[in-house]
């Protein structure tokens, strides 16, 4: 990403390879841009943006939407699901998979494929990254277990093939954050998930589903884990925030469902009984400590990074779809 300019007249360039997306506040600027780039470069002005890499972009005055309609269908087509039985969830409550099932295995090429597929439409679907994620595990050795849940997320997404972000306009739009965990879902390793997202006002920016690196020895371990993964992405964040709009940004907001966590990261009294959390995990105290992150308790209600952590039932998983933006798309 590069910028020119300052204020109204900055102009913001995003280049991804031989892909470029332009933007600013000032029309006259961006031609005058693409002018000085036609004539040092060859190159074509699609105009406004509709498509990127496989992004379908609607730009009207009600706001944005990104989906993937069409990268979807493909996905589907591939996978042979074209027309099949739509399901409301993508993957069923309580579910636990291992790499050592003994069920009969299943071509690896083919499965890959399909995830792989998948983890890319995750790009404008936060309500896939827990169930794909969780599917990417079994890449080295899938059995019929794993692609069984495979095609029930496929036909999820096959229920839900117009479903996308919506962005609005909003003024003194603030950036606020999300982290959850669950406590060892994995029932090979014993590792937890960790969950993040962020919104800048009510728009959803960015979202992480990951296995945690290490083994948490508590709940309270796991969502501290998990809430420093998401310190450390929303300095980032609003350093990026704070380039793209020239002026300094303010501390960024985390919100956590554990008092205990909360505690950890602001008292001192706990931090003897710290000491065998490694110690990369203690730079959200800094963060704290200088002011640029902020955390506050949440209801397990509100926790909206619940879904990034677990499969949930459907009333449930249905709620905080809706609640992070995703719409069906006209």
């Amino acid at each position: 990403m590069y910028f020119r300019g300052e204020g109204t007249r900055r102009l913001v360039v995003g280049v991804y390879v031989d892909d470029l997306v332009i933007t600013g506040g000032c029309s006259s600027d961006i031609d005058k841009f693409k002018s000085q780039m036609r004539g040092t470069f060859q190159m074509s002005d699609l105009g406004l943006l509709h498509y990127y890499l496989e992004l379908e972009v609607n730009q009207s005055e009600r706001g944005i939407t990104l989906g993937q309609k069409a990268y979807t269908a493909k996905i589907l087509e591939n996978a042979g699901l074209i027309g099949c039985n739509p399901s409301c969830i993508p993957m069923e409550p309580r579910l636990k998979l291992s790499k050592a099932s003994t069920a009969p295995g299943v071509d690896p090429t083919a499965y890959r494929s399909i995830v792989g597929s998948l983890r890319y439409l995750v790009n404008t679907r936060p309500d896939l990254a827990c169930s794909v994620g969780y599917v990417s595990r079994f890449m080295e050795k899938p059995t019929t277990e794993h692609l069984a849940a495979v095609k029930k997320v496929l036909r999820y997404v096959a229920g839900t093939l117009d479903y996308g972000c919506v962005y609005t306009r909003e003024k003194e739009a603030q950036l606020v954050g999300f982290s959850d965990s669950d406590h060892a879902g994995d029932i090979d390793t014993r590792k937890s998930t960790t969950g993040v997202l962020f919104f800048h006002g009510k728009n959803i920016i960015t979202w992480q589903s990951q296995k945690q690196k290490v083994v948490a020895l508590s709940s309270c371990e796991a969502e501290y884990i998990a809430c420093t993964a998401a310190a450390c992405q929303g300095v980032w964040l609003t350093r990026l925030l704070s380039e793209l709009k020239g002026k300094p940004e303010g501390a960024v907001r985390i919100h956590i469902d554990s008092q205990l966590a909360i505690q950890l990261s602001k008292n001192p009294v706990f931090h003897d009984r710290s000491k065998h959390i490694d110690t990369r995990y203690h730079y959200i105290r800094e963060c704290i400590e200088e002011d640029r992150v902020n955390v506050a308790s949440v209801g397990p209600a509100e926790q909206l990074a619940d879904i990034l952590t677990k499969p949930l039932p459907r009333e449930r998983f249905c709620e905080l779809r809706d609640k992070l933006g995703l719409v069906k798309i006209k």
